[in-house]
């Protein structure tokens, strides 16, 4: 019998392949990072062809690493960089242009065009969604406007779109021999085109993007054996499929309504379970599918999503060049007491929750003679935290409900003095679980469950453990006077694009 479930886990800077057991443990992970392409501002790319070479390396690391064969997998779960839009012919098996990644902003004329009419929120009703450059949707509208010939081979369903999942899964299970073209319900929810209570692609919001549903893939469960992969995992199911976020939730076990965990990775992402109904947002938050189980109901949440986090301390590294490596921020921060009046709100791409702002961009407040790169360095982990309090503040009015704590996972939550600073500003204890890497966890748990391989909610409850606790210290009152600044530093992001 398999003693173990593979996740691939196909973020915006690596992919990585991890291996786990029956308790929920890392028995092996294996990672690479891919090209980030940026062909003009607001622009970003990857290579859908790199990133599916990527995935069988690190698949076949892994296993290496491990010292075990393909047949030892019981099954193995997808999750991936969610919005981030594939274009492919269906016959060579090439994308017909770049991955247009998530952060992109080349569809705010799109965007703009569609608000025109009913304004921002003009679809929101029907797919949780505010009209934004972030989701897939537009993205696709762009391909299909601006590549010759697309459009027409499109409507004959010889060129289909994917987010990287349908990518990834659609390659796992052969690719142009009979590769199946699918995606789940978390994915599908972020392309604008889903309406979230039928769980299938909107035929009117298609005709007003003008995007052909024979290019769509088939939208199925989170978690549901889908068919078995070729190579290189040989006969092994493909049985999990659910966006990063979703699938850290899952991995963090907030399987109870009111149970909710941020995602500190390239951006950040706080989702909070609302059940089996969607719930609207009045303060900016999405609504989000959480995960579908097989014939069970599906499972909704509320989201905040803040585009720049982890990607704002790899800018410090790679465009500025004051740390050498990403880890080195903490200890450069923590060499003075304070941020010494900096603020730095990171609106390279606009800004998302609660702003919905594209006419946003990058600014650093604040600055005196005083001030040397170890107070910028504490500004841009405060950035994470203060960006995060805005997300909390809008759930708390949205969903009637305070925050007692906060879960948190992702590559971010090992720098000891941002989470104790995330503590202080929200004024609720920080847990850090055993398995951080949640993401991964939550696409293996999916896929598992649907092999049999874990059997109920309550095995996978069972392997979640606390890691480390960090409790507020701040005095409330400078807590809110730095706020208070944090907030007027983000107004004057604002209208900075015309």
């Amino acid at each position: 019998m398999a003693k173990y479930v593979g996740a691939l886990d196909q973020g915006t800077t690596s992919t990585r392949f991890m291996i786990f057991d029956h308790s929920g443990n890392v028995i092996a992970v294996d990672q690479k990072e891919h090209e980030q392409i940026y062909p003009k501002p607001g622009w970003v790319e990857h290579d859908a062809m790199e990133i599916w070479t990527r995935s069988k390396e690190v698949i076949s690391g892994a296993l290496a690493k491990a010292g075990i064969q393909p047949s030892d997998l019981a099954a193995v779960g997808v999750t991936n960089q969610r919005e981030t839009t594939v274009v492919w012919d269906r016959t060579t098996g090439r994308p017909v242009h770049n991955a247009i990644v998530w952060q992109d902003t080349r569809t705010d004329t799109i965007c703009n065009d569609l608000a025109k009419d009913g304004g921002q929120d003009r679809f929101r009703e029907k797919v949780g969604l505010p009209l934004a450059t972030y989701f897939s949707g537009p993205k696709i509208r762009w391909v299909l406007d601006n590549v010759p010939g697309v459009r027409e081979r499109a409507e004959r369903g010889e060129v289909v779109f994917g987010n990287i999942d349908s990518w990834c899964i659609w390659n796992l299970t052969g690719g142009v021999n009979g590769g199946l073209h699918l995606t789940d319900v978390t994915n599908a929810s972020r392309t604008m085109l889903m309406n979230l209570k039928t769980l299938d692609w909107d035929d009117e919001i298609l005709g007003i993007l003008g995007v052909p549903r024979a290019m769509l893939p088939q939208i199925r469960p989170s978690s549901e054996v889908y068919g078995a992969c070729k190579d290189p995992l040989p006969g092994i199911p493909v049985a999990g499929d659910l966006g990063d976020q979703q699938a850290a939730i899952f991995g963090q076990t907030c399987y109870a309504v009111g149970e909710a965990k941020n995602t500190y990775g390239t951006g950040n992402f706080l989702l909070l379970n609302t059940g089996t109904s969607p719930i609207q947002s009045q303060s900016g938050l999405l609504t989000t599918l959480g995960y579908k189980i097989g014939d069970q109901p599906a499972v909704y949440c509320l989201e905040g999503s803040i585009a720049i986090t982890g990607a704002l301390v790899q800018w410090l590294r790679d465009n500025l060049g004051m740390i050498s490596q990403s880890s080195d921020i903490e200890k450069l921060a923590a060499t003075v007491e304070d941020n010494g009046g900096v603020y730095f709100v990171p609106a390279f791409s606009g800004l998302f929750a609660p702003y919905w702002r594209s006419d946003a961009r990058g600014v650093i407040a604040g600055l005196t003679r005083y001030v040397n790169k170890a107070h910028i360095a504490r500004a841009v982990l405060e950035a994470t935290a203060w960006q995060t309090r805005e997300v909390v503040d809008a759930m708390n009015q949205d969903s009637g409900v305070a925050l007692t704590s906060l879960r948190v996972d992702g590559g971010m939550v090992h720098d000891e003095l941002l989470m104790q600073f995330q503590a202080d500003v929200l004024g609720v204890p920080v847990i850090r679980p055993k398995v951080a890497e949640t993401t991964s966890l939550g696409a293996a748990y999916a896929a598992g469950l649907a092999v049999g391989f874990w059997t109920q909610l309550e095995e996978l409850r069972a392997n979640w453990g606390v890691d480390r606790t960090w409790e507020p210290r701040m005095d409330p009152e400078l807590r809110e006077r730095e706020y208070k600044l944090w907030k007027k530093a983000v107004t004057r992001t604002f209208d900075w694009v015309e």
